[in-house]
């Protein structure tokens, strides 16, 4: 049987049918210490990072970009994951690290270096950013597959997506897939457990079997947080996964949210050489496979309290508005507002406020005609 593929806007690859496409997620993992850092310090880190992926082998690198106005509200919340700073003053620093001129520099290197660079928008207006560049493809991270303020956005650039299930349910993987498909976006899925790092026999690799039978014409592939080998990767291959997404950094013993959680520019390489080998087809595995009615780890997650977002008002809206896609924000942490969830973003479109709204109040049922 024929298998799936997703071209990449404006690149001679495509993701899935018989190749295994690798992707180097470097994140955030370009700051490295407590202290802030010049910003020429920050992208000389990056570029390290990007050589050292291409030295290995790995397709693609993956940043994450952060536009703080519309992503998270100002309350001090600290993640499970990451103790070492709370969010808001962790995504302000990355994103005064990171201005558009950082991403453009980024990107030229990554095509110098013949290796593709796209980044996970947390936002709509970091999506934005990144179209400005010219990434040739998006990802969505595990808890923003419900932003549809974002996932508009994405869709009327015509690029292919790849998002993770790190954070939903079985039935809310499905409603999130119907909704990008009904959108027109070429799309493919990443079995992913949101926990970082995370132990191998917390796999349920049964999921890959699962969502290759249930969408047959889509690439499947496998977001991995372990760091204790790449057995479990090959197993996932083995079961028909066509994309391995594995953090990465020089040392686990770096400061910051995900080093912890990534593995070594040795490690991807030993892992890639197997990759490309074909070492997939030896493995057993049983140990990682799980059940098939499995409900997703994501319906439980402890991260999406944290993560989640709601709609509010992206300014000062007064009262008989008829509420326009740019001045609705789709913001986190959903726990500590009270509006519509960011999955109501297309019904919200079009109403008519009955009251006036200040920037960042939540939009609520009760604030329409």
């Amino acid at each position: 049987m024929k298998q799936p593929t997703l071209h990449i806007f404006g690149a001679h690859k495509i993701i899935g049918g018989d190749d295994v496409f690798v992707i180097a997620e470097i994140g955030k993992n370009f700051i490295q210490t407590v202290e802030d850092r010049p910003a020429a310090e920050y992208l000389k880190n990056a570029k390290d990072l990007i050589n050292a992926a291409a030295d290995v082998g790995a397709d693609a690198v993956k940043f994450q970009t952060h536009e703080l106005e519309d992503e998270c509200i100002n309350v001090d919340v600290t993640s499970p994951h990451f103790k070492g700073s709370d969010r808001y003053s962790w995504i302000k620093r990355n994103m005064e690290a990171t201005p558009l001129s950082f991403w453009k520099e980024v990107k030229r290197h990554c095509d110098d270096r013949g290796i593709i660079f796209f980044s996970t928008p947390m936002s709509r207006k970091a999506a934005m950013k990144l179209e400005e560049i010219g990434t040739p493809l998006w990802k969505i991270g595990s808890g923003d597959v419900r932003d549809h303020a974002t996932l508009d956005f994405i869709a009327s650039t015509g690029k292919p997506l790849i998002i993770s299930s790190g954070m939903v349910s079985l039935d809310e993987l499905d409603g999130v897939i119907a909704h990008i498909q009904s959108k027109g976006i070429p799309l493919a899925v990443l079995y992913c457990v949101s926990q970082y790092p995370c132990p191998p026999e917390l796999f349920n690799l049964a999921t890959i079997s699962y969502l290759r039978e249930k969408y047959p014409d889509m690439v499947i592939g496998f977001s991995d947080h372990s760091v204790d080998g790449h057995e479990v990767d090959l197993a996932a291959i083995k079961l028909g996964a066509r994309i391995i997404e594995k953090h990465f950094s020089f040392s686990r013993d770096l400061w910051g949210a995900d080093h912890k959680a990534s593995i070594t520019p040795d490690e991807m390489r030993t892992m890639i050489s197997d990759i490309r080998s074909g070492k997939s087809e030896d493995v057993d595995v049983t140990a990682y496979f799980g059940d098939r009615s499995k409900e997703l780890e994501g319906a439980n997650s402890v991260f999406r309290p944290y993560f989640n977002k709601a709609l509010v008002a992206g300014a000062d809206i007064p009262a008989g508005t008829v509420l326009t896609k740019e001045i609705i924000f789709s913001m986190r942490p959903k726990m500590y507002i009270k509006g519509l969830g960011s999955e109501e973003f297309d019904m919200v479109v079009g109403k008519k406020l009955r009251k006036s709204l200040k920037k960042y109040d939540p939009i609520e049922e009760t604030v329409f005609e």
